[in-house]
C-alpha cells in the first residue's frame, strides 16, 4: 500500500540510516523451556513471546515521523514485558535503500514493504524468510485477497500489516458550508463544483492543490490519481490488465483515463491551490499538499486515508472540524462503488526467535488493537480487530469502504506492478509529466519500455 515517504514531515537523517546500516542480523538466545519466564500481571498477554529478553530486531520502512511515533508506541508494552527490543528506522528512500541493503549483506531483520512489487522483487533474492508457524497460523486474520498481496507464486511471505483508504477528497466543511457548497456525489458534481469553486476564488486560491515530492519516491500521489481514475472508469478487469500489462500506458483506456488526470488536475483554472501553477505540483510536497485547505487557498485535495497524520496538531478531522472527507465518486456512474486501497507487509530477512517473535505479534489482532489505541488515521488489514476501538471518523470511514463486500476494491496499482515500473519509471514519468508538461503520449511510452521482459 503505497506508503512510501507517505507518513514522513521530515527526512531521515544519515545518521539513522547509519544505525540501521551498522546492526548486526539481530541477536537471539534460543532459550530451553525451564528458561522461559512466566509473566505476571499485565504482562501475562505477552507469555506466547517470552524467553527471549536482551535480543534486538531491527526494522526497517518508509514510516516516517509523526507515523512512527505512533508505532513505536503501539509495541511499548511488548517489549517492556519481553525485554525484546525492537529498532525500527524509517527512511524517505526506502524503496532504492532496501534492496541495497539486502544486496549487501546487511538487510534488517524486518522490513515493512508496502509495494508487493518489491516483496516480490526481494523474495527473488532467496534472502526473504517463510514466517514462522505462529504467524502462519493467523492467516484467519486477513481474507483471501490480503494474504494473497503478502504472497509471491502462491507462497505466503509477508502477513499485513496496516490498510488505507485510497479513494478519498480531503476538504473544509466550514468552508463549503459558508459557500453553500455541496459535496459531491458523482464525477459530474465534482468537476461543476470544480468550476463553481475557480469562478468564486481569487488570488492563489484555487478549486484543488497537490503535491508529488516525496524524497526517491516523488510522483506516487499522481499514480494514485491515475488509478482513481482507471478504475473509476473502467472497473476492475481492465484495472487488472493494466497491472499485467495486458492492458499497456500507450492504449486507449489508459491514454484516456490520463487525459481524464489532466483535465482534472492539469487545468490551470483549477491547480495549484495556495502555492502557484500546475508545474508547482511536482515541486510541492505531499505533506505539505492539503495545508492550503486550512487557509481557504484550496478547496480540495485527493489524498488517502494516511494524510491525517500531516494536519497540523490542533486540527479537528471531521464532517464539522476544520477538515473532513468524501469518498472520490467514479469517473463512470455504472462501476459499483471504486475502493482503492494500500497497506503494507511485515517481511522477514532472518529467522531466529526474537525475530519470529515480533512477527507473530506484530500479526495478531492484539498489536493491531494496541495501534488503533494510540492514535488516529490508521485502519488495520485485520479483520479480528475490535471494530468499536475505531472512534476517529477517517478511520471510520475507511473501515466502512474497505470492509464494503458490494465495492469493486483493489490494491494500488503501481504497488502492484513489477518494482521497476510501479515505483520506478512511472514515478519517474508522473514528475515529468506535472512538472515539465511531457505529453501524454511521451509519459505512456516512457513507462511501457520500463516493463520487464521476463
Amino acid at each position: 500500500m503505497k506508503r512510501h515517504a507517505r507518513f514522513a514531515t521530515a527526512a531521515v537523517g544519515v545518521a539513522a540510516l547509519a544505525t540501521v546500516a551498522g546492526c548486526s542480523s539481530g541477536s537471539s538466545n534460543t532459550p530451553t523451556a525451564s528458561a522461559v519466564p512466566t509473566l505476571t500481571g499485565d504482562c501475562a498477554q505477552y507469555q506466547a513471546y517470552a524467553g527471549h529478553s536482551g535480543s534486538t530486531v531491527t526494522m526497517f520502512g518508509s514510516i516516517l515521523s509523526p507515523e512512527s511515533d505512533s508505532l513505536n508506541k503501539s509495541w511499548a508494552d511488548f517489549q517492556k514485558c519481553t525485554g525484546i527490543t525492537i529498532q525500527y528506522t524509517g527512511s524517505n528512500t526506502f524503496e532504492s535503500d532496501l534492496p541495497v541493503k539486502v544486496n549487501g549483506g546487511n538487510a534488517p531483520n524486518l522490513a515493512i514493504i508496502p509495494q508487493p512489487g518489491l516483496l516480490q522483487q526481494m523474495v527473488a533474492t532467496g534472502t526473504v524468510k517463510k514466517p514462522p508457524a505462529g504467524t502462519v497460523a493467523n492467516e484467519a486474520n486477513w481474507n483471501d485477497a490480503w494474504k494473497g498481496y503478502g504472497s509471491v507464486d502462491g507462497t505466503f511471505y509477508a502477513a499485513p500489516m496496516s490498510a488505507n483508504m485510497k479513494t478519498l477528497v480531503w476538504y473544509s466543511p466550514k468552508y463549503f458550508a459558508d459557500n453553500g457548497f455541496k459535496v459531491p456525489t458523482t464525477w459530474a458534481e465534482m468537476m461543476t463544483l470544480s468550476a463553481q469553486m475557480a469562478s468564486k476564488m481569487t488570488g492563489p486560491a484555487k478549486p484543488w492543490c497537490g503535491g508529488i515530492g516525496s524524497g526517491t519516491a516523488s510522483g506516487w500521489p499522481a499514480t494514485d490519481w491515475l488509478e482513481e481514475v482507471v478504475l473509476g472508469t473502467y472497473g476492475g478487469q481492465v484495472y487488472d490488465d493494466w497491472i499485467s500489462h495486458k492492458v499497456k500506458f500507450s492504449d486507449p483506456q489508459i491514454q484516456t483515463a490520463m487525459q481524464t488526470v489532466a483535465s482534472w488536475l492539469q487545468n490551470p483554472a483549477w491547480v495549484n491551490g495556495g502555492y502557484g501553477n500546475v508545474a508547482t505540483i511536482a515541486t510541492t510536497t505531499f505533506q505539505d499538499a492539503g495545508l492550503p485547505i486550512l487557509k481557504n487557498e484550496c478547496g480540495m485535495l485527493q489524498q488517502a486515508s494516511f494524510y491525517e497524520a500531516q494536519w497540523p496538531k490542533g486540527t479537528k478531522v471531521g464532517p464539522d472540524g476544520d477538515v473532513f472527507a468524501f469518498k472520490l465518486p467514479a469517473v463512470d456512474p455504472s462501476i459499483t462503488n471504486p475502493v482503492e486501497g494500500g497497506g503494507e507487509f511485515v517481511t522477514a530477512f532472518a529467522d531466529d526467535p526474537a525475530t519470529q517473535a515480533v512477527q507473530n505479534y506484530l500479526s495478531s489482532p492484539q498489536w493491531a488493537d494496541s495501534r488503533i489505541k494510540v492514535a488516529p488515521g490508521w485502519v488495520s488489514a485485520n479483520e479480528k480487530v475490535d471494530q468499536t476501538l475505531y472512534t476517529d471518523p477517517i478511520d471510520q470511514l475507511s473501515a466502512k469502504y474497505l470492509a464494503d463486500p458490494t465495492a469493486t476494491f483493489r490494491f494500488d496499482a503501481s504497488d502492484a506492478m513489477p518494482a521497476a515500473v510501479g515505483s520506478g519509471a512511472e514515478w519517474k514519468a508522473m514528475v515529468d509529466w506535472f512538472g515539465s508538461g511531457k505529453s501524454i503520449k511521451d509519459v505512456a511510452a516512457e513507462i511501457d519500455a520500463a516493463w520487464p521482459t521476463s
